[in-house]
């Protein structure tokens, strides 16, 4: 940087991993503190684009080397705690790919319903636990009327009752005595000192603007969605028999009808496809949607409608890229993966596509770009690996070596701890497609998906997302659509495609249901592996989908000749948030955080607020980014548990 940075982030914190943001802000006038007039607060103003830095190593493709393909989903799932299936199943698609084995209609109808259910539950999750505090000023709640509060949520959504949430200890509470026991147990924890998980937070800033009565509204919700997660990821634990982590299988899913018909128990199919079970799925799903359409969705809503300013900030450079995803199990055995390079399957619900130029404030793009994985490159220029700087496909025979260049603890004082831009300066590569760094995720699914309804490739579920956003942004909001690059513009994005992927699992359980006695599983992917002469020599498997922060893609090359024929031969992935937290390129063209944090307005510069605001928008998850795993399978951390605080 050509200024020394006065704003650091060390790590951000409410994310997946270790993240350092460093930015520049030219000083504003100093002002008295309203609270305290002794004291003197300085804003300012983010100049140039920041530095997003990964402050983890990343190394489990070299892990996969030389091992069997069909095992690979196993240890790529483990590249993350947060998105529990998403990276286990683009592994098997990419093995499928490879070996071109095709998949049986039950096996897309559950993968939809699994990928769903981890949508629906990260996004609120998101919302509530990771990115509402950034709006939500939790002391202020203890101030709250919990009469004005039921009075606010019924405003805010008629059809609010406290009841819906799967919490049996809710009864049919009156939302004023509902509203009253959480300030309560507010109050009681806050009196003794003790913030708990509301620690750390800038409370009392000037940023935040939410009454004390939506405030005490949002923190209810915090809590609630807490006990309700719970119940969302039992469809995980029934067709995938845990969670996180669940089983899956190159070829299909693991899954067979039982014959038990009575009651779930732990000696009788806890984990079963059988009517017990059945009936626990529909249930996860119908609660999935319940606090999407009676909770999350108006309260985006409220928060929008509070802070309108937030669709000005926070944009990226605008290109938006979707790998795609949810196909359509009507397809049959066809609906397989099979083709990467210049497909545009034109009945996935989240579109294999690129949206090209859309500039904050300019006219909407009409025409999608068909997307080919062929164009997608990784650059070192700026990471701590050795490589092509100047890219290179993700199938090249890269071995992801090690190549750190950055300060050293023995070398510099702690204040001279910084990293700069013309140097190397994270831990995570930086993707390119055609060159260009690329937005995705929620924002770039409801962008694509809001061009494609205008064409004759529009679905049904394209139309849904052009009307939501007319509707809620546009008519509701009363904000232009151009400005949905932006802060807000990404929250809102998460939101609806929460309530459309929500209102599609109903179909897709419907349908698998019908489906239900049919196969799961193709066998012959165990066979073509069995035979590793016979597979497409020097294919490269191609996997993807789109994870919730996403386009997460897993490359694999498989041997088929010499003593490792059958074995893994390379192994690449790139993941969402490589896509967004990636650093520079060799054209010094920032990544996503990185450009979308310049021109931010900082009330207090020691406090950057809003800076945490925008980047929490992308729901980081740097875990994912730089994939942390011990080559030796030894622990990295040792943490000790007192049981006794349970």
């Amino acid at each position: 940087m050509a200024t020394k940075p006065n704003v650091i982030i060390d790590p951000v914190t409410r994310i997946e991993g270790h993240l350092r943001i460093q930015a520049y802000a030219r000083p504003g006038t100093p002002y008295a503190d309203p609270k305290n007039p002794a004291l003197k607060i300085t804003p300012g103003t983010i100049q140039t684009p920041a530095l997003s830095a990964s402050t983890m190593v990343r190394g489990l493709e070299r892990i996969l080397q030389d091992r069997d393909p069909r095992d690979a989903w196993a240890f790529t799932q483990r590249i993350c705690g947060v998105c529990t299936v998403v990276h286990g199943l683009t592994s098997v698609r990419a093995v499928e790919n490879a070996i071109d084995v095709k998949v049986p209609r039950n096996a897309d109808y559950i993968r939809n319903m699994m990928i769903g259910a981890q949508y629906v539950h990260d996004h609120v999750m998101h919302f509530y636990h990771l990115h509402a505090l950034d709006w939500v000023d939790v002391l202020s709640a203890l101030s709250a009327d919990p009469a004005k509060t039921a009075a606010l949520a019924k405003l805010n959504n008629p059809d609010y009752n406290p009841a819906v949430f799967p919490n049996p200890a809710n009864g049919n509470t009156p939302a004023t005595q509902y509203f009253q026991d959480t300030l309560d147990a507010l109050k009681g924890g806050f009196g003794q000192g003790q913030l708990g998980l509301f620690s750390n937070g800038y409370w009392g800033h000037s940023a935040y603007k939410l009454t004390p009565e939506e405030n005490l509204l949002l923190v209810s919700h915090y809590l609630e969605a807490l006990k309700w997660a719970r119940e969302v990821v039992k469809l995980h634990t029934i067709f995938g028999g845990k969670d996180p982590h669940p089983n899956l299988v190159v070829g299909g899913m693991p899954c067979t009808l039982s014959a038990n018909t009575g009651t779930i128990t732990k000696e009788r199919g806890g984990t079963s496809l059988n009517t017990a079970g059945l009936a626990a799925i529909k249930k996860a799903i119908d609660w999935g949607k319940a606090f999407v359409d009676q909770v999350y969705l108006p309260d985006v809503v409220l928060v929008a409608s509070r802070y309108p300013e937030w669709a000005n900030y926070g944009a990226t450079a605008g290109d938006f890229l979707s790998f795609g995803e949810f196909p359509n199990p009507e397809r049959g055995e066809n609906a397989n993966f099979a083709n990467g390079a210049g497909d545009f399957p034109d009945d996935y619900i989240f579109p294999q596509a690129v949206l090209r130029g859309w500039k904050p404030g300019a006219a909407v793009p009409t025409k999608l770009s068909p997307f080919d994985q062929g164009l997608v490159t990784e650059n070192v220029a700026h990471a701590w690996y050795e490589g092509s700087d100047a890219g290179e496909h993700p199938s090249a025979p890269t071995k992801t070596v090690l190549h750190y260049t950055g300060p050293r603890p023995d070398q510099t004082k702690p204040d001279d701890y910084m990293l700069h831009q013309a140097a190397r300066y994270s831990w995570i590569k930086s993707p390119r497609y055609q060159g260009k760094p690329m937005e995705v995720g929620p924002l770039a699914h409801i962008l694509l998906m809001y061009v494609r309804a205008n064409t004759s490739k529009g679905l049904a579920t394209d139309k849904l997302a052009r009307r939501y956003v007319n509707t809620y942004w546009k008519n509701a909001l009363k904000l232009p659509l151009p400005r949905l690059n932006s802060t807000l513009g990404r929250i809102f994005a998460r939101m609806l495609e929460s309530k459309i992927i929500a209102d599609k699992m109903v179909d897709w359980y419907n349908g698998y249901y019908a489906n239900r006695s049919q196969p799961y599983w193709n066998s012959r992917a165990f066979s073509a592996l069995a035979n590793p002469a016979t597979l497409p020599a020097g294919k490269v498997g191609f996997g993807y989908t789109e994870a919730p922060r996403g386009a997460l893609g897993h490359w694999v090359k498989v041997y088929t000749t010499g003593p490792k024929a059958g074995r893994i031969e390379n192994y690449q992935c790139i993941v969402a948030s490589q896509w967004n937290a990636g650093p520079r390129d060799n054209l010094n063209q920032p990544g996503p955080y990185e450009q979308s944090l310049k021109g931010h307005k900082l009330a207090d510069i020691t406090k950057p607020l809003e800076v945490l605001r925008t980047i929490h928008s992308f729901d980081p998850c740097i875990g994912c980014a730089v994939h942390i795993v011990d080559p030796d399978g030894q622990p990295l951390v040792k943490v000790d548990i007192n049981h006794a605080y349970r």
